[in-house]
C-alpha cells in the first residue's frame, strides 16, 4: 500500500508540474499574441499618421509655373515707384535709371499659399542642372505671396553697380544679343516648410526683340526627397 501511495503521489506531482509548464506556456503564447497584435496596431497607427501627414503637406504644397497667355494683365509696383504693365505668360527686363528692374507673370498650381523668399539670376542656361545653393539667392525685400489656384508675379532688381552681376544684367536689358535669362525662385508654403526651387526662364522673342516669353525648366525640393 506504501508503495502504491508514493507511485500514486508521483503521479499526481508530475501531473500537477505539466499543467503549471502547460499553463506556463499558454500564458506565453499569449503574450506573444498580444505583442504581435499591439506592434501591427501601432505600425498601422503610425502608417495612418504619416498618411495623414502627407495629406496635410500635399494641401499646403506650393507649385509656381508661368501664368497663361490668356490670363489677367498684372501691373507690378516697384518700392521706388518704377512700374510694368505683364499679359499672361509675359516677363520684363527693363534698365532704367541706373537701375535694372525684372518681373514675371506667375500662376500658383499648388493647393497651398506660395511665400517667395529668394530669387537668382544668371543669363543663358546650363547646360546640365545642378540644383544652386540656397545660400546664393538674393533675399526679398518684401514677402510676395500667391495664392493657391491664382495668379500672381515675381519681381527683383539690380540697384547696385559694386553687385557682381550689375553688369551682366544691364547687358542682358540692352542687348538684343542677350535671348535667354535664367531666374531660380525659392519658395515654400506659408509655415516656412516645403522649400521648393523652381528654374524660370526668360525668353526674348519678337521682330523687335523686345517681348520676354517665361517658361519653366526644372524643380528641386529642399525639405522632402526629389522625384527623380
Amino acid at each position: 500500500m506504501y508503495r502504491i501511495g508514493r507511485k500514486l503521489a508521483e503521479i499526481a506531482w508530475l501531473s500537477m508540474a505539466d499543467l503549471e509548464t502547460i499553463s506556463a506556456l499558454a500564458t506565453g503564447a499569449g503574450t506573444l499574441v498580444l505583442a504581435v497584435a499591439t506592434f501591427g496596431s501601432v505600425r498601422s497607427a503610425n502608417r495612418s499618421s504619416r498618411l495623414a501627414e502627407e495629406a496635410l503637406q500635399v494641401n499646403m504644397r506650393p507649385l509656381l509655373m508661368p501664368s497663361r497667355q490668356g490670363d489677367a494683365t498684372q501691373k507690378i509696383f516697384f518700392f521706388d515707384g518704377q512700374h510694368v504693365r505683364l499679359e499672361g505668360g509675359r516677363g520684363d527686363v527693363i534698365f532704367e535709371n541706373g537701375v535694372v528692374y525684372l518681373a514675371m507673370s506667375l500662376r500658383n498650381a499648388g493647393q497651398g499659399i506660395a511665400v517667395l523668399h529668394g530669387w537668382r539670376f544668371q543669363t543663358g542656361q546650363e547646360a546640365e542642372p545642378q540644383r544652386p545653393d540656397p545660400a546664393s539667392f538674393h533675399p526679398h525685400s518684401r514677402d510676395i505671396m500667391i495664392a493657391p489656384g491664382d495668379i500672381g508675379f515675381w519681381q527683383g532688381a539690380f540697384r547696385d553697380p559694386a553687385d557682381p552681376q550689375f553688369e551682366e544684367a544691364v547687358t542682358a536689358a540692352k542687348s538684343t544679343d542677350i535671348e535667354l535669362i535664367t531666374i531660380d525662385l525659392l519658395y515654400g508654403d506659408h509655415e516656412g516648410g516645403q522649400r521648393t526651387i523652381s528654374r524660370m526662364s526668360l525668353r526674348r522673342v519678337g521682330e523687335a526683340r523686345d517681348i520676354w516669353l517665361v517658361a519653366v525648366g526644372r524643380y528641386w525640393n529642399l525639405d522632402r526627397p526629389d522625384p527623380r
